[in-house]
């Protein structure tokens, strides 16, 4: 499935790895993990990261990224990590490299790279990366691993969304076996002061209800300003809080902001990825996301999402 992208690595002196915007720990991840799995095993090699800040994963190691001027794309490898589309790159400059390969595991939009490997059976792209190690019989480092495993962790939901396979835990053993400390790892992804934990049950006393019991929140930009947190903090990171409701198979947070309305899009049960299509995003069957133009066309979405459930 590889054996393309190991050739190209081989083939390469300079290699920049891009990912989405406003990443998660997936995007880091794999990034990050790529980066170093190619600078341990193909010694000589210039190999850089680029993208937009880490925000909230500025704790993993080597999260931030490079410097890297134009000229240094010239016969150079671009990879682009963990992106459905193109509008989603952070940093298009992927497109003046001699060569772009993209690895990734969403559902397929649009073509991006001059070479592709997409595979949705993947909890993660970083569980393709972890995969891609391991079949090349590639040495694998602490720092690789623990990148790796972020971002596994990440997108599965701790191993309890039902992408998580057996190929996942596998993968997972594998990575463990370089020495993670987990420990240290989940006490940076997990633990809350005080006052975080204040803001969540803010946004828990805000969940409405549709007439077939879609869960929904609703964030103007005017109480993201007060609560002083990030559009990405409170889109994606508080979508969660309406995950384990009794009774409730489909959520989204809204979120507005500059750019227009975040939406991040939940289900447990249903495939809620044609909605976001239908409204620009893309995404999973189960986890999704859009940006849409205004608050009435986000009511529209919340519309096609109830409908769902009748």
């Amino acid at each position: 499935m590889f054996e393309k992208l190991l050739e190209d690595i081989k083939k390469y002196d300079r290699i920049v790895i891009h990912r989405h915007k406003n990443p998660d720990g997936d995007a880091l991840g794999s990034q990050i993990g790529l980066k170093n799995l190619i600078i341990d095993n193909f010694p000589g090699k210039d190999v850089r990261t680029v993208g937009d800040e880490a925000g909230r994963y500025a704790f993993m190691e080597q999260s931030v990224m490079d410097t890297v001027p134009d000229e240094f794309y010239a016969g150079a490898l671009a990879i682009v990590l963990d992106t459905s589309g193109a509008e989603l790159i952070s940093d298009d400059r992927y497109r003046i490299a001699e060569k772009s390969f993209r690895v990734d595991h969403h559902i397929f939009l649009e073509k991006i790279c001059d070479d592709e490997v997409q595979d949705t059976s993947f909890e993660s792209c970083c569980g393709m990366i972890a995969y891609f190690a391991r079949e090349a019989g590639l040495k694998l480092s602490e720092l690789s691993a623990t990148s790796l495993y972020t971002g596994m962790v990440t997108d599965s939901g701790r191993f309890r969304y039902d992408s998580t396979t057996a190929k996942t835990f596998e993968l997972a053993s594998f990575l463990m076996s370089a020495g993670i400390d987990t420990n240290r790892l989940f006490s940076n992804l997990y633990a809350e002061d005080f006052e975080a934990v204040k803001r969540r049950a803010l946004f828990v006393m805000k969940i409405r209800f549709t007439e077939h019991n879609c869960a929904y929140i609703y964030n103007t930009a005017e109480e993201v300003k007060e609560l002083g947190m990030s559009t990405f903090a409170v889109s994606r990171g508080m979508v969660g809080v309406m995950g384990d409701i009794k009774g409730v198979d489909i959520w989204v947070n809204f979120t507005e902001a500059e750019e227009g309305i975040f939406c991040e899009i939940r289900s447990s049960k249903y495939n809620i990825n044609p909605i976001a299509v239908k409204y620009g995003g893309g995404g999973h069957e189960k986890a999704s996301g859009a940006t849409v133009k205004d608050k009435e066309t986000a009511m529209m979405m919340l519309k096609d999402l109830d409908a769902m459930l009748a």
